[in-house]
């Protein structure tokens, strides 16, 4: 059997991380690819600090992928950050240099890709629903873009709505309404966001990260009142594909 110091390895960090679309992604890759030596794994962390025994322990990996919940945690770890990740304030993805590990955020890339299409001259305000790391690359995007945004949470904080506070004058005058937050996510797929979907109407355009399923309860809800919908599952492959190009620059 081939030691699994003969490879060249890449993984995803993240907590509760058993379905892994970065995973299959680039096992997939490597594999179409006849990247023989190469390998992707899942470290599925409980704490942020598990991440120093395998900095230690191990000298073949070349670089990382981040998710929930460690987008923001991982910064303590890094040599240098890249000036797009900064300015968003979490990474996303993780480079080795010959100077320690460089943080990335190719989120904003894939989000930024995958939503323009479908944004149209009405979309002037939008709802981010989640105050997590993805949530800081999205905001990034909207601001690049022109458009208005406001976060959703569940506690109240200055410049945000709680979910109890979105009226129907809120949600008809956000017609961009993105989920940020896990909430749907395979297997809890009958769960959605609590937002007054009756306000919901043509004029919208709703936008999940959440790829497991592939129309979630959320999405549902927004396509039978007619609005426009969209999934994660473009959005990670370009973040992926970006951050490939970034392990071999």
């Amino acid at each position: 059997m081939e030691k699994i110091e003969s490879k060249i390895r890449f993984g995803l960090i993240g907590k509760d991380i058993d379905y892994s679309f970065s995973r299959a992604y680039f096992t997939q890759k490597f594999k179409d690819l006849n990247l023989d030596t190469y390998s992707y794994e899942n470290f599925d962390f409980q704490d942020i600090k598990e991440l120093d025994a395998v900095l230690k322990s191990n000298s073949n990996i070349k670089g990382f992928n981040v998710t929930i919940p460690y987008k923001e945690e991982v910064f303590p770890f890094l040599s240098s950050i890249d000036e797009k990740a900064k300015e968003i304030g979490a990474v996303n993805t993780i480079k080795y240099t010959e100077d320690g590990l460089k943080g990335y955020n190719t989120d904003y890339y894939g989000f930024q890709k995958s939503i323009e299409p479908f944004i149209k001259e009405h979309h002037k305000k939008a709802l981010i629903l989640g105050t997590g790391g993805a949530s800081k690359a999205i905001a990034f995007v909207f601001k690049e873009f022109g458009i208005e945004y406001t976060f959703v949470s569940r506690r109240k904080k200055e410049n945000q709505f709680t979910y109890q506070e979105l009226t129907q004058e809120i949600i008809e005058d956000y017609t961009v309404i993105v989920n940020c937050s896990p909430v749907g996510t395979f297997p809890d797929i009958t769960k959605k966001p609590a937002i007054p979907y009756q306000f919901i109407g043509k004029k919208h355009l709703l936008f999940d990260l959440i790829y497991n399923p592939e129309k979630t309860a959320f999405l549902a809800s927004g396509e039978a009142r007619g609005a426009q919908i969209k999934n994660g599952d473009k959005m990670l492959e370009l973040q992926a594909e970006k951050a490939w190009e970034i392990w071999n620059s």
